[in-house]
């Protein structure tokens, strides 16, 4: 199997939970984005204004998120749920010794449940959480109007959605490497990461309102690029394909040679090559969206054509009225 490959046509959840459980080892040594993105969205939580007694986090991986919502909510549930039982157990761990520290300097340790569960399927009642939470999980759901269903259905009415992902623009520079080496052919070897404004209209249309997104394109500057697809493996970002026919078989050296040199020839700037992610950020919260989405409530809603607009403005000041609306 092809070690490189982001995705191929369809994402196997099999091999996602495969692929990552293989790397739950060695994934906080490459997880850079990640350990930064978790701390600025605990930090973001703080800003909710709503309860957060009982938060529930999904795609929990190593506990990097988890370990920033224990310091945060010392008077919290926290449910941290992974598809891979080899990430909760590093969760468990890194937890674990964080415990012993924060017991030796007095800080409350609060309650913390794991379990293997798929995003796409979640063993909990309706109603259940007052905060859903996800760090870098959306990317591995190919379907979002599933995931976030059973989001919505497991987050009470009036709860908070926060989470990140990765957008269209994250590793461009591989990707433009692996182009101009294989042509078109070469997206197979890619994850088709979705657009923010998609993620948005997915939302509302699986019941959440008040979507805000923003991105951050942010870079890791790297000495070689074999170094990037290292640090890709180290994460588990690897072939999820559907079936294992799918694939494109094993990488040859040659073909791995022309694409490093494509992407040193590239991004080379004083002896070091650029890794661009694309980092999606967005919160929303469980209630019907009100003037978006193609189910919006319209009662109360009046709507006026630009010309009908100016007419009853000229109006206005002929009669002497007020001009505003």
């Amino acid at each position: 199997m092809n070690l490189f490959t982001l995705r191929i046509e369809l994402i196997n959840r099999q091999h996602v939970k495969h692929h990552f459980s293989r790397a739950a080892s060695t994934y906080d040594e490459a997880a850079v984005i990640q350990r930064q993105v978790a701390k600025d969205m605990a930090e973001r939580t703080l800003l909710l204004k709503s309860s957060k007694e009982n938060v529930l986090e999904l795609g929990c991986g190593t506990g990097l998120l988890t370990e920033q919502l224990c310091q945060h909510y010392p008077d919290a549930k926290i449910t941290a749920v992974d598809l891979s039982a080899q990430m909760l157990l590093q969760s468990k761990l890194r937890l674990a010794t964080k415990s012993a520290k924060w017991r030796f300097w007095s800080v409350p340790r609060l309650p913390v449940e794991w379990v293997q569960a798929d995003a796409y399927s979640l063993p909990f009642a309706d109603a259940s959480f007052d905060m859903l939470v996800s760090n870098f999980m959306l990317q591995w759901c190919e379907d979002l109007d599933k995931v976030f269903t059973e989001m919505r259905r497991v987050i009470r009415p009036g709860g908070a959605l926060m989470f990140s992902t990765f957008g269209p623009d994250t590793l461009k520079e591989l990707r433009q490497a692996w182009l101009s080496v294989e042509g078109e052919s070469a997206h197979r070897r890619f994850n088709d990461f979705i657009d923010m404004h998609d993620i948005g209209d997915a939302l509302i249309r699986n019941g959440f309102g008040q979507p805000v997104m923003d991105v951050d394109l942010l870079q890791l500057v790297y000495d070689k690029p074999i170094n990037v697809l290292k640090d890709l493996k180290l994460l588990g970002a690897t072939n999820a394909a559907a079936t294992e026919s799918q694939s494109s078989g094993l990488l040859g050296r040659k073909t791995l040679s022309k694409v490093l040199a494509a992407y040193e020839a590239e991004t080379s700037h004083l002896g070091q090559v650029a890794a661009s992610f694309e980092v999606v950020q967005g919160h929303a919260w469980a209630v019907q969206e009100i003037m978006k989405g193609p189910n919006r409530d319209k009662s109360g809603v009046v709507n006026i054509t630009l010309d009908e607009l100016a007419v009853e403005l000229k109006n206005r000041r002929n009669q002497g009225g007020e001009s505003s609306l």
